[in-house]
């Protein structure tokens, strides 16, 4: 019975029971069939026309989002390339929500260590981050997809770990949701005086935010702690109240809960006929609903009730009907693991595509680098070659500030991912590292400059004796040549 954290994406979950539910941080609640079609056709729309990569990644994600339930293939496809595009530009918060998408997908499909694996994911990446509220929704999320192993050991230490964030930067939106799910899984472990606790603190927080769902969910597990501990007055009264709370919310999941909880209570005290009549109206709302497994679990109930009451007819219906169920629900298993195969070698076609793009761009920033390292070299070659002819000093300083920027603005390409890893992504040290760097470099550029207009002055000095030396020179050649001309200008 894990409950969803608000807000989230996707449709309402059970509590009090293991459901296919997890939390995704600033999504928002899906309502009918049309909105979200006419809202993932919005998204495609905007995602066809959008250029900035960021924007393409955030279009992504929401639209996987959307497409969660109605097309789950589709939602994980998309999704990944949402996240693959967030890892290339390094987008940490596109990452974390893409990952929330793909957790969120696979667990509604049943596929557990999946869920799992993306969940941990994105736990390492808001880790990192000082946003609270995303690591305590992780950390349920973590925490829901050990309940549905039946972890429930596991499950109860990450809960832990997500009530400390909580408390700790008084997370209030968290609060009923780690309250409600603490008290799922002491219920799970038969824990019923902590179990008792955390379901009576969640049920004051859902009446002070007035939220009907929430009452009639803790309700539910208040009666259960009730039944379980021989209270019968008190278990009736709470789960006729859940029944009416839940009835208001259209919660028809946990109304099949709380109405078998009621037949399983009356069966206890020997009440055969209310027993029958409320399993068999959980057995009706699960059938109207489309609740398999809730349909199983009523059935089951009323297969055990009719044998024990000598009602062959009836036994061997529900017999049948379970037997019916559950090879339904081993077919549909069987299904969805070929369905997981597909999935899997399309989203690793995926991944090699984007790996292909990505290594071509590696390609032409290498090769752009390796223009730039050896264009610095050359640029500096040609000042010093200028040097030999009569330039202004100006343009030779101005030549080295432009080689400095383009060396130095070469070096911050180079060092930036590595700067980035080391500092963990601190901008703060990253300004100081490059700023250090600027320090080595600018004084090393005077000392350059310095040098070389020192060359240039040299360089100068020695053409312009050289120029002396060869004009001298040519006049005595002048002068060896032309005798009478010399003569004449002495006479």
């Amino acid at each position: 019975m894990p409950k969803l954290t608000p807000p989230t994406y996707g449709h309402k979950q059970p509590l009090l029971r293991s459901v296919v539910c997890t939390s995704i941080l600033f999504f928002f609640f899906a309502t009918a069939g049309y909105a979200q079609s006419s809202k993932a056709d919005s998204l495609q729309a905007a995602l066809r026309i959008e250029k900035a990569d960021t924007n393409k990644v955030n279009l992504m994600w929401q639209l996987g989002g959307e497409l969660t339930n109605s097309k789950p293939d589709d939602a994980l496809l998309l999704t990944q390339r949402s996240l693959l595009l967030a890892r290339k530009i390094n987008y940490i918060a596109g990452q974390s929500r893409a990952l929330a998408v793909l957790a969120n997908t696979f667990l509604n499909l049943g596929n557990y260590p999946k869920a799992l694996e993306y969940n941990l994911q994105r736990l390492k990446i808001e880790e990192k981050r000082n946003i609270p509220a995303n690591l305590a929704s992780v950390l349920i999320n973590t925490g829901i997809v050990y309940v549905m192993e039946e972890d429930y050991e596991n499950a109860l230490l990450y809960y832990r770990k997500s009530d400390s964030v909580i408390q700790l930067y008084n997370v209030t939106d968290y609060d009923y949701n780690i309250n409600v799910n603490k008290g799922d899984v002491f219920d799970k472990l038969n824990r019923m005086d902590s179990a008792y606790r955390y379901y009576e603190h969640s049920l004051q927080i859902a009446r002070e935010q007035q939220n009907d769902d929430f009452i009639g969910a803790s309700m539910t597990g208040i009666a259960h702690y009730y039944r379980k501990t021989n209270q019968f007055d008190s278990a009736v009264q709470y789960y006729h109240n859940a029944v009416v709370y839940l009835q208001k919310a259209n919660d028809d999941l946990i109304t099949c809960e709380a109405t078998l909880g009621l037949a399983k209570l009356f069966h206890q005290y020997g009440q055969a006929d209310s027993a029958v009549f409320y399993a068999s109206l959980s057995n009706s709302i699960a059938i109207k609903s489309g609740f398999v497994s809730e349909q199983l679990k009523s059935s089951d109930f009323l297969k055990v009730f009719y044998r024990e009451q000598k009602n062959i007819d009836s036994a061997f219906h529900y017999y049948n009907t379970v037997l019916v169920l559950n090879d339904s629900i081993n077919n549909k298993n069987r299904l969805r693991d070929i369905q997981f195969i597909t999935i899997n070698e399309q989203m690793r076609q995926v991944q090699i595509e984007e790996e292909k793009l990505a290594a071509k761009e590696e390609r032409r920033q290498q090769l752009q680098l390796l223009f730039i390292a050896i264009f610095i070299p050359g640029f500096f070659l040609v000042t010093l070659l200028l040097s030999r002819i009569r330039i202004p000093i100006r343009l030779i300083k101005i030549m080295g500030i432009l080689s400095l920027l383009i060396f130095f603005e070469f070096l911050t390409l180079l060092l930036h991912p590595t700067v980035k890893e080391f500092t963990h992504h601190t901008p703060i040290y990253e300004i100081m590292i490059f700023v250090a760097i600027a320090a080595i470099l600018i004084p090393t550029h005077h000392r350059i400059e310095h040098w070389l207009i020192e060359k240039l002055l040299r360089n100068r000095e020695q053409l312009a004796g050289d120029e002396k030396k060869i004009r001298i020179k040519q006049s005595k050649i002048k002068l060896q040549l032309n005798p009478d001309e010399n003569n004449e200008k002495t006479e």
